[in-house]
């Protein structure tokens, strides 16, 4: 994933951006922005992106055929993470 460069955020701007996390919600005026009551098109993880790491992983050669043919248009990485994050998950 490549970042992209911005730039540094100012003692001004510093200086703004606490005063607004210090102010109670109640005093935050929110007239302007829509209420969002149809979230049918939204997309989950368009903004978040899980910070991945490389690995050499062994795996038995049956298990990534079987993740390779079962696909269905993502890649077959995607799915076994998804696999370990499942069982994960039910581990709690």
């Amino acid at each position: 994933m490549k970042r992209d460069s911005s730039e540094p955020v100012r003692q001004k701007q510093k200086a703004e951006l606490a005063a607004l996390a210090a102010l109670p919600d109640e005093q935050i005026n929110t007239r302007d922005i829509p209420e969002q009551r149809d979230w049918s098109g939204a997309r989950r993880g368009v903004f978040f992106r899980p910070i991945k790491k490389q690995l050499t992983l062994r795996l038995d050669a049956d298990l990534i055929d079987w993740f390779k043919t079962h696909a269905n248009g993502d890649g077959y990485q995607t799915n076994i993470n998804s696999a370990l994050r499942e069982y994960v998950s039910q581990r709690g």
